[in-house]
Formats: C-alpha cells, sequence, structure tokens
C-alpha cells in the first residue's frame, strides 16, 4: 500500500502546484484590471476555507493562502460573495457616490466588463508566454536536418556522431524534415540502416538506428501504457516474443490485436534491463487533422525521430507567434471535441474531470520539467476558454450579464440573477460529477 499511497500523494501534489499556477494567475488578472480600472478588492485568496496565513497590502487588499487549495477567488468591495453574484447591501449603505465607483457594482460598465474577462485573457497570456518561453529555451531546428544527439537504445554501437549533417537513409534522399518524413514508411524493418552523413565535409555512409525507432517519447495519463506502468523513454523491444525495430511496427501490432492483449519486452535507458508488461490497447478518439475525429486502438504513447536535431535561436517574433497558434490551436481543438461530444460523433468519455487532470499531471511532472511546464500551458488555455461559457458563475456568465445591460441600459433584477446563478451552478456542479463519472468508470 505505501507506494501506492506515495503515488497518490505525488498526483495530488503536482496538481495542486500546476492548479496553483493557473489560478494565482486568473484571479491575478481580475484583481490588477480591477484595480487599474479603480475597483477595489477586498480580497485575494488562493483556496477557499480557512485561511492559514494572511497580509494587508497598502491598498487595503487582504492577500490569503486558505486551507483547501482546490482554486481561489478575488472579493470586490461590495460583493455579496466571492463570486460577484448580488450586491452586500450592508457595505454599500451610507458610500459615498465616490466611494460606490469603487464598489464593482458601482463601477461603469466597461469597468466590470474588462475586469470580469481580465481573467479568461490572463490564462491565455499564461499559456502564450510559456510556450513562446519553452521554444527560445529549446531553439528551432535548423532547415538541413543534422543529429544533435542519439536517443539510448540497446545494442549501441552504431557510427552516426553528433553533429553529423543527414543527406540520405538507405538511398532515400533527406534533403529536409518534411521529406525525411516522408521516407519513415519506406525503410526497411531492420535492426541498423545505412546512412549517408556529411562530416568535417566529407560525405560518408555510416551504420545507424532506425530513424524512427520504437522509443516512447511520451506516455500520455489514463492511457493503457500509463496504467501498465510503461515510462517515456522506454524502448519496446518485442512484442509478444517477435523482435520490432520501427514504431510503425509497434502501431502495427496493436491496430492488429483489436483490444487483445499485447505482451511488451521493454528496454530501460535508466538500468539498461529488460522487462516484460502486458496490456491492452483502448479504442481512443484523436483529431484527424481536418477539424474532426477518428477512432483507434492506441495504447497511449508517442514516438519521434531517433534523434534531437541541431538547433538555431528562436527570435522573439517566432516564439510568440508559435505561442499564439500552438494556443489557438488547443482552443480550436477543444471546440471540435465539444462539438463532436454534442453531435455523438466521439464518445462523451472524452471529457475528462478532476481525477484524470491529476493524473494527467502528474505524468507529465514524471515526464521532466518541459512537459510540466507544458501542460501548466495547455491546462491555463482549458480554464480560460472553459470559464468564458455563457454560464452563470462562470466569467462567461457575468459578460452576458454586461452584455444584457448595455443593450438594455440596466442590469438583471435581483431575482432574475439569483435564479441564472443557481441554474449556473447546478449545471458546473453536474458537470464536475459527469467527468468524475468517466475518470472513474469510461
Amino acid at each position: 500500500m505505501l507506494p501506492d499511497f506515495g503515488n497518490f500523494l505525488y498526483t495530488i501534489g503536482v496538481f495542486v502546484v500546476a492548479l496553483s499556477v493557473i489560478v494565482t494567475v486568473h484571479e491575478y488578472g481580475h484583481y490588477i484590471i480591477g484595480r487599474i480600472s479603480g475597483i477595489k478588492a477586498e480580497v485575494f485568496s488562493l483556496g477557499f476555507g480557512p485561511k492559514l496565513f494572511s497580509r494587508v497590502d497598502k491598498h487595503g487588499t487582504r492577500w490569503q493562502v486558505a486551507l483547501l487549495p482546490f482554486g481561489g477567488y478575488v472579493k470586490f468591495l461590495g460583493d455579496a460573495n466571492a463570486a460577484s453574484a448580488g450586491v452586500d447591501e450592508e457595505a454599500m449603505v451610507g458610500l459615498s457616490a465616490e466611494e460606490r465607483r469603487h464598489t464593482m457594482h458601482g463601477a461603469p460598465l466597461w469597468a466590470r466588463a474588462a475586469t470580469v474577462a481580465a481573467g479568461p485573457v490572463f490564462n491565455f497570456i499564461l499559456s502564450i508566454l510559456v510556450i513562446a518561453g519553452l521554444m527560445l529555451w529549446a531553439g528551432i531546428a535548423e532547415d538541413d536536418p543534422a543529429v544533435g544527439s542519439l536517443a539510448p537504445l540497446p545494442g549501441a554501437g552504431y557510427e552516426v556522431q553528433a553533429g553529423d549533417r543527414i543527406l540520405a537513409i538507405e538511398g532515400h534522399a533527406t534533403p529536409d524534415y518534411a521529406a525525411m518524413n516522408g521516407i519513415i514508411e519506406a525503410l526497411p524493418s531492420t535492426p541498423s540502416l545505412i546512412w549517408t552523413v556529411e562530416r568535417a565535409g566529407e560525405r560518408l555512409d555510416v551504420t545507424g538506428p532506425q530513424l524512427f525507432p520504437p522509443v516512447l517519447m511520451g506516455v500520455a495519463a489514463s492511457s493503457a501504457a500509463y496504467d501498465a506502468g510503461v515510462e517515456p523513454d522506454d524502448v519496446i523491444t518485442k512484442i509478444d516474443g517477435a523482435p520490432i525495430w520501427r514504431f510503425a511496427d509497434l502501431q502495427a501490432a496493436v491496430r492488429a490485436a483489436e483490444g487483445a492483449s499485447l505482451q511488451l519486452e521493454i528496454w530501460s535507458p535508466e538500468t539498461g534491463a529488460l522487462r516484460d508488461v502486458v496490456l491492452n490497447p483502448r479504442r481512443t478518439d484523436i483529431p484527424n487533422g481536418e477539424g474532426g475525429f477518428e477512432t483507434r486502438w492506441l495504447i497511449g504513447a508517442t514516438g519521434g525521430f531517433v534523434f534531437t536535431p541541431v538547433t538555431r535561436p528562436t527570435t522573439i517574433a517566432e516564439a510568440l507567434t508559435g505561442g499564439v497558434s500552438q494556443t489557438w490551436g488547443i482552443v480550436t481543438q477543444s471546440i471540435a471535441g465539444l462539438k463532436a461530444m454534442v453531435l455523438q460523433e466521439i464518445s462523451s468519455c472524452n471529457l475528462s474531470g478532476a481525477v484524470r487532470i491529476a493524473e494527467g499531471s502528474a505524468a507529465a511532472a514524471k515526464g521532466g520539467l518541459t512537459d510540466f511546464i507544458w501542460f501548466i500551458a495547455v491546462l491555463s488555455t482549458a480554464v480560460g476558454f472553459l470559464n468564458l461559457f455563457p454560464i452563470p458563475v462562470l466569467d462567461g456568465g457575468h459578460l452576458m450579464f454586461h452584455l444584457w445591460e448595455g443593450i438594455t441600459g440596466k442590469p438583471p433584477s435581483d431575482r432574475v440573477l439569483n435564479a441564472l446563478m443557481l441554474g449556473g451552478l447546478s449545471l458546473v456542479l453536474t458537470m464536475m460529477l459527469f467527468g468524475l463519472w468517466n475518470d472513474l468508470f469510461c
């Protein structure tokens, strides 16, 4: 039981860290834009429930950390509660017109709308900056394929070296990475290949590994591979006793099994030891690259080139463009997934709850700091996107109230507002329970 309990604590711990970063950025967006707009924040809380410690800054805002670390809030002057739903009439009594201007409910419409929208916007900004930062740190692959380093493989002894510029593999020219991707399926399934490289100005034919070997570059949380204890960088050497050399061989075996058990022999680069793992591929809905989805048998592991490429420094413009593009891609893919679930084109099991998200954070952390930071960026985009849903109690619901006020000239009545907030809360709780059900039973 001790290892299981340790894994549980690890999962909860990294999930709290990821969530705390995202919530802090989200709530800080509300806080700082509210303050700039002239709205006074009374409380900035990371977590809910009894406060563990707090301090009051020069602006009169109490910054606190509370006992339950699964969320947070900003309570503005005049708010009836942490959700900014309703007016605290007692607090508003006796305030002058100037003092009312500094409350959430007495501020101009533009100030209230900007303050509400700032939370999701700051989540998107966090995602863009994190992805841009990772691109600046990692660099961009040079146009000409060249070896930065080779992935560890069993039975090493290949003649390919770091710094080699790759001209061809098994006679197939590789002038760029597009051409290299195009020859993967044409390469023979053998332990080694002939690589034609340029080294120190000399053209050489040397022995090298498979271009796309069965090295697991990533393992998805809650997948068959993850549940079986398979880890990133593991190398699949045999399937049901038969040796394999290419990632394509692994994919073919998984497809052919159609959910039946597979016995994998795995080599670990950390220990150099072999171990056997039995797992069952699972039917999984994945994007098809054309805005839709397709269902495949998968074990939840990804592959990649056997080498990391030589890179050049990324410009700030390239990094920011990449950050915006990938953040937008996460949003559009989320929209496509929700649409496909509503139309019953894919299973509703694709909707994850807190358990699967926590497992995802743990899996990302085990993959290394870069993977964990990337996970935070993806989750931050998801939180920002979810909060824009036009559901009362979420930021999108508040923005709909502000839109109504802008059109009609007056906000919804307290009776209507309270009914909508109760309905929104019920809907959000239902979604959370549905996600939890999926986590436990799908």
